[in-house]
């Protein structure tokens, strides 16, 4: 009887491996205000690369496991939307939207857009109580001037573990806050006639080389200064005063500078949210390849980066 498995067969069956992987996931940043206005919020960070901090103050977060042949989903917030002081009551800020990790098998890693700068509108026909204060978010967005005790003493709020309060705009004064940043909150770093300065960002290099993201943005005044409130280090937008307010820089999910009243010297919107970013940094014996939406790859060691400054996947 020639030899064999008359019983039984042994079966071998291939298993999809986990493996960790480091991120970055950075919000959107949200717009200052356009009257007066604050600045803008930086988006909400979470980071997980060596021993880095996330935002707010957090520590570093636990690496992510993933699992060969799943895909997850990479999505990148859009930047806050200027708003315009060219109507009365000026337009209100926006906020900046979410960025997030998403896959069937793991929790997701979603970050909260920055909150908008506010807007003096109790001095240009709007509603006192309408939106002098800074919004919410992952960054909180600075004060406006306001001649409501009660609403220069409160702040836009950051997200905990993922950001700062705005700062708070003087009672009576020409000049509004700071917007909110990773590492600090908005007028940490001055507030004076030029507007409150943007909370600084924070360090990454998870890329491998370090990269400042997520500061705020400066409030503006409404005198006419030759300097403008300083955004936060990592790429926050200045505020207005004899020059416009500025954006946010793009993919640092950086608070955009708060404008002055009325379009002064010659433009009426305040500064944009810069857009947010996601970065991977995968083992090179572990990375697949397989990508959509076009990230940026690169290596650093034995490690391939993957940069996302839009939406796209990443199959395991």
């Amino acid at each position: 009887m020639p030899l064999g498995f008359a019983k039984s067969q042994l079966v071998f069956k291939e298993h999809a491996v986990p493996y960790a992987i480091d991120f970055l996931v950075i919000a959107g940043g949200a717009s200052g205000g356009a009257w007066v206005g604050a600045g803008g919020g930086a988006g909400g960070y979470r980071n997980s690369y060596a021993s880095e901090s996330s935002g707010g103050g957090a520590s570093t977060e636990t690496d992510l496991t993933i699992t060969e042949g799943t895909v997850y989903t990479i999505t990148v917030g859009a930047g806050g939307a200027s708003a315009s002081s060219s109507s009365t009551p000026a337009d209100t800020a926006n906020n900046g939207s979410a960025s997030s990790i998403a896959g069937g098998d793991i929790t997701n890693i979603t970050t909260v857009g920055g909150g908008g700068g506010g807007n003096n509108n109790d001095y240009d026909g709007g509603d006192p109580f309408s939106s002098t204060i800074g919004g919410d978010g992952g960054s909180g967005g600075g004060n406006s001037r306001t001649s409501v005790p009660a609403q220069a003493a409160s702040v836009g709020s950051g997200t905990a573990n993922q950001g700062f309060d705005g700062g708070p705009g003087p009672g009576g004064a020409t000049y509004s806050g700071g917007g909110g940043g990773a590492a600090e909150a908005g007028n940490t770093d001055g507030l004076d006639s030029t507007g409150g300065y943007g909370g600084d960002g924070l360090d990454s290099s998870i890329t491998g080389s370090a990269v400042t993201r997520c500061g705020g943005g400066a409030g503006c005044t409404s005198g006419d200064h030759s300097s403008n409130g300083r955004g936060g280090t990592g790429g926050g937008g200045s505020g207005g005063g004899t020059d416009n307010a500025t954006d946010g820089t793009a993919n640092t999910g950086s608070g955009g500078g708060g404008q002055r009243e009325g379009g002064h010297p010659s433009g009426d919107d305040s500064g944009a949210g810069g857009s947010g970013v996601v970065i991977l940094r995968i083992p090179t014996s572990s990375y697949s390849g397989t990508t959509s939406g076009s990230p940026t790859v690169s290596t650093d060691g034995s490690d391939t980066i993957l940069v996302y400054n839009g939406t796209g996947t990443y199959t395991a």
